[in-house]
């Protein structure tokens, strides 16, 4: 299995790292399995209070790595492959650690949207935030919408997933979803602050301070990636996306019906 994403356990702290530098971090499929493995590892490891996940190099994870799309190594349909990140990704929820991500550089795609299903986001200044799914024909499909809108509200969510906009570090601070913004220097080292200083409470009150707030709101996400689920799995198969693909494949304008 791949080691462009490990896992590091130091006491109660763990560190989960993107490394697959020279792609800014985008994910594949054994990446993907990858991270799925390592989540599931750490619900076995109940003496680690919290979870720091970082990327090596200039960008936390740039998503998805396009020359990947299509080249699973899977029979499963696309439904089934949804199935299984969605049910991958949710074991965020079934870790009693606290999951702080270290954003940087670029945090797009999927990517991103797996960072919004944690706990908590510390953004560098340089980091820069973006949904380009539907540039691709395709439609945020990990959950990140429902909790975009739950922070921003209808009006951003709608110009970032429709437009594909960059947001900046302090747009993302403006808008609480980061909590804060330090220099590229401190990022780590603040993570780190962060994580050490949940470690020192007393577990059963960050557990319980925690059920609180998933209660509010892991209801919503879960109906939102049912849906998402369900919309990707027509879009895949419309017309529309076929004469994308095949307008690009012809170099031509398309030629695009609603259906």
């Amino acid at each position: 299995m791949t080691e462009r994403i490990h896992l590091a356990i130091d006491g109660s702290i763990a560190t989960i790292t993107n490394d697959n530098p020279e792609k800014h971090n985008a994910f594949d499929d054994d990446m993907d399995l990858r991270l799925f493995e390592i989540l599931e590892e750490l619900k076995a490891h109940p003496e680690v209070r919290a979870v720091i996940w970082r990327g090596e190099g200039k960008s936390f994870s740039s998503g998805r790595d396009v020359g990947s799309i299509g080249n699973a190594k899977t029979d499963l349909s696309h439904h089934e492959l949804m199935r299984r990140g969605h049910r991958g990704i949710q074991q965020l929820w079934e870790l009693d650690a606290v999951v702080i991500v270290a954003c940087k550089g670029w945090v797009m795609g999927g990517s991103f949207q797996r960072a919004l299903l944690c706990d908590l986001r510390i953004a560098s200044e340089d980091a820069k935030f973006r949904l380009p799914e539907t540039t691709y024909g395709v439609i945020p499909d990990t959950g990140g919408v429902a909790v975009l809108y739950e922070m921003c509200g209808h009006g951003v969510v709608t110009d970032m997933v429709l437009t594909g906009r960059v947001l900046t570090a302090t747009e993302a601070l403006t808008h609480g979803i980061v909590s804060r913004v330090v220099t590229a220097d401190e990022l780590d080292s603040t993570a780190r602050e962060i994580a050490e200083q949940i470690a020192a409470a007393p577990a059963v009150t960050i557990k319980m301070a925690r059920e609180v707030i998933r209660h509010l709101a892991v209801p919503q996400i879960r109906t939102s990636m049912n849906d998402e689920m369900i919309y990707q799995t027509f879009i895949n198969r419309s017309d529309d996306v076929a004469e994308m693909r095949a307008a690009r494949a012809e170099d031509r304008p398309p030629r695009y019906t609603g259906s």
